[in-house]
């Protein structure tokens, strides 16, 4: 059964992130949550799999401080 990579597995972290960055320079607030949704749903789409999706989710969910305290 597949499981989340959790362990870097990116091939040039910098890139992938000034490319992140750069796509959401000069966006508004409103243009850059539905970027993050577009993409959210293609990396979904791409990983296919419902369980590490879950996991994935999961993990999201209870990462965020601001989650856990209510804030």
């Amino acid at each position: 059964m597949p499981q989340l990579e959790l362990n870097p597995n990116f091939t040039d972290p910098d890139a992938f992130y000034a490319a992140l960055t750069d796509l959401h320079r000069e966006c508004s607030e409103e243009e850059s949550e539905r970027i993050n949704a577009r993409l959210i749903l293609l990396l979904a789409n791409h990983i296919g799999d419902q369980q590490v999706l879950e996991e994935a989710l999961a993990i999201a969910g209870t990462a965020s401080p601001d989650r856990q305290t209510g804030k």
